[in-house]
């Protein structure tokens, strides 16, 4: 927990470098961790700053990604994995589980990260996503209230439009940039466009945004030098890696269970 002087100083500068490696002249790749353990691969791997997954948090601790998981229990264990790392870590944290925005940068805070995914969906109105005038509202919101406890969190704004399918597919791309525009303008420092990975679309948001850009990699995203041409600032990975995991977990159990193999979960022996 990030409670004294010290504490809140260091957090301060941990956003600070969190918003400086934004702007290259390397792509930012962001792994995305589900608990101390996997933030700890990631850490030891030689990335300067880490991200956590909230779907990956969430089906740890039995729940749905979607806000199913209650903010206590997300933000426990956010700081869980803040406590245990040297790096900036940024929290995935949905659409504020509800939460006041000056609630949410102080509980942030306490929880130790330097940044968070801010997202318009709206899990909690008619939906699907919250009106963008709103939504900038509680965006510059939160960034007040994030430097009057001190520290300047990194707020990624996440923009769901294509994420959702929102409205005809020929005007999606226009409304993605537009909402993107607000979201800068009310103070947020980067943007993030989940569900597009066809080069001339994230090519047009590169262009078109006056932020640096995030997309989410999925199987069929350029890779990364691509990524980089076409303007990409940040590249996070989302659920993908507890996914991975998980897959080869299982088919490790299943070689397990029909044929006694149990080379791929044992661990190598200490030499």
């Amino acid at each position: 927990m990030q409670g004294n002087t010290t504490d809140r100083v260091r957090l301060a500068e941990r956003a600070e470098a969190l918003r400086a490696l934004h702007g290259g002249p390397e792509l930012l790749v962001l792994p995305n961790a589900w608990d101390v353990a996997s933030a700890r691969v990631f850490e030891e791997a030689g990335f300067p700053a880490i991200a956590t997954t909230s779907s990956g948090i969430a089906a740890a601790h039995g729940f749905s990604d979607g806000e199913g998981m209650p903010a206590d229990e997300m933000l426990a264990a956010v700081a869980r994995i803040t406590a245990a790392l040297g790096v900036p870590v940024t929290a995935d944290l949905e659409a504020g589980y509800g939460l006041e925005p000056a609630d949410l940068a102080r509980r942030t805070i306490q929880a130790g990260a330097a940044g968070l995914n801010f997202e318009d969906s709206d899990h909690r109105g008619s939906g699907p996503l919250v009106d963008a005038a709103r939504q900038a509202e509680r965006i510059a919101a939160l960034k007040e209230s994030a430097r009057a406890e001190g520290v300047d969190l990194v707020v990624n704004a996440r923009v769901d439009v294509h994420l959702r399918d929102v409205g005809p597919t020929g005007d999606r791309l226009d409304e993605a940039v537009r909402r993107a525009r607000a979201y800068r303008e009310a103070g947020a420092d980067c943007i993030f466009v989940p569900g597009v990975s066809d080069d001339g679309t994230i090519g047009a948001l590169a262009g078109a945004v006056p932020a640096p850009l995030n997309v989410l990699a999925v199987r069929k995203t350029p890779p990364l030098s691509r990524l980089r041409e076409l303007g990409v600032a940040r590249v996070t990975l989302g659920g993908g890696p507890m996914k991975a995991t998980l897959a080869a977990l299982r088919n490790a159990a299943l070689r397990l269970a029909a044929d006694g193999e149990f080379a791929g979960l044992t661990a190598a022996p200490r030499g």
